[in-house]
């Protein structure tokens, strides 16, 4: 049995900190400075909020009794998710509201990995660590391999992911890296883990990140146009490398076509597309898996220049965890907002957006999936 959630709840408000290096700011004190951005964004005040969802950041802290008490902030619903990717979040909020829980919820995401160093390479005794299998990049790169192996992947065409997400980032201010990289800048680059080189895997960053979401009724009283929750999907594999072929995530092909069920929409409805990414080689599995791309030729579309500005699907036209900012991909849904608003630069406006989709994933454990859009 599928809840019909279509324009039932919407994103009524955005905000952010500065994003980088910011020694001696906590992720509670980061994750403030981000959710008074998104009260000034939405007008609203702290008191007028009745529930609170954070999301636990990678070094285990930024949890609801801490944020609220530093922010004084004590609404009736409050919750901490583990593991976020903000789809996960704006799925659990939706709930809420539709339940009763609560009316009006401020969701939150704060780290400060970077300048705390924390250590992504950590890892449990085992033989994947004493092999060096300690980070993300490791799985990625077996992936992309298990890719290439498949269907003859070319790294020319896959190094388009990063090139587009660099060439977005340009345009906004925001973004950490800017500088300019073409396709040959990319090729030259030396291996991080083979075949992945360094720009395609997120760079770690401190900052936070905040929607604030209402029902559909209480969002036509705020002055930003409403950007409505229209489908919501999530699929889990949580047994692990059980399942065959684990390297190439299956489990996103059945969030893939629950989304699509569940809404109604087809891959030619989004304007624009939003991918999680820690490293590129999510956006490859991810655009072939919602069927944006035949399976097996994800690069290859990619190379043809559909994501790229100009293109007629663009992706991560905020620069994506590649280029603009880690946040475990919390900022895709900011950007998304913003274009479906008309109120991002110019230079990165794409024209009538109306239609964005957000896919997300836990690793290769879990994956998520929102459709959200300005017509109920």
């Amino acid at each position: 049995m599928t809840v019909d959630v279509r324009g039932k709840v919407a994103i009524v408000g955005v905000g952010h900190s500065d994003q980088g290096t910011f020694p001696g700011k906590t992720a509670e004190q980061l994750s403030i400075e981000a959710i008074q951005a998104a009260l000034t964004d939405a007008q609203l005040t702290k008191d007028q909020l009745d529930g609170l969802i954070t999301c636990k950041s990678v070094q285990g802290n930024n949890i609801d009794i801490q944020v609220g008490p530093l922010f004084g902030l004590s609404p009736k619903y409050a919750q901490t998710l583990d593991y976020g990717t903000c789809n996960y979040s704006l799925h659990l909020a939706t709930q809420a509201i539709l339940s009763g829980l609560a009316e009006t919820i401020v969701l939150v995401y704060g780290a400060n990995a970077r300048s705390g160093k924390f250590n992504f390479s950590a890892a449990a005794p085992s033989l994947e660590s004493a092999s060096g299998y300690v980070h993300v990049a490791g799985p990625a790169a077996l992936a992309l391999q298990r890719h290439k192996a498949l269907y003859g992947t070319k790294e020319e065409d896959f190094g388009w992911f990063a090139v587009s997400e660099r060439e977005w980032a340009q345009r906004n201010p925001l973004a950490i890296f800017q500088e300019p990289m073409t396709i040959d800048d990319y090729l030259a680059k030396p291996y991080l883990v083979e075949p992945l080189r360094r720009e395609d895997v997120t760079m770690i960053s401190d900052g936070a990140v905040a929607l604030i979401v209402t029902s559909a009724e209480r969002a036509k009283d705020y002055p930003n146009k409403p950007v409505y929750v229209l489908g919501i999907a999530e699929n889990t594999e949580v047994a692990g490398d059980t399942f065959d072929d684990f390297l190439m995530r299956p489990n996103i092909k059945g969030t893939a076509a629950d989304i699509w069920r569940n809404t109604g929409f087809t891959p030619s409805d989004i304007d624009v597309l939003y991918i999680q990414n820690p490293t590129a080689v999510w956006n490859l599995q991810m655009v072939e898996a919602y069927g944006f791309a035949p399976e097996g030729e994800g690069a290859a579309w990619a190379a043809e220049g559909h994501i790229r500005p100009g293109g007629d699907l663009p992706l991560n036209t905020n620069g994506g965890q590649l280029s603009e900012s880690y946040m475990w991909g919390w900022l895709h849904m900011v950007e998304a907002v913003r274009q479906l608003r008309g109120t991002v630069e110019p230079d990165r406006q794409v024209p009538g957006a109306e239609l964005a989709l957000y896919c997300s994933t836990m690793t290769f454990l879990k994956s998520a999936a929102s459709i959200i859009g300005v017509n109920p």
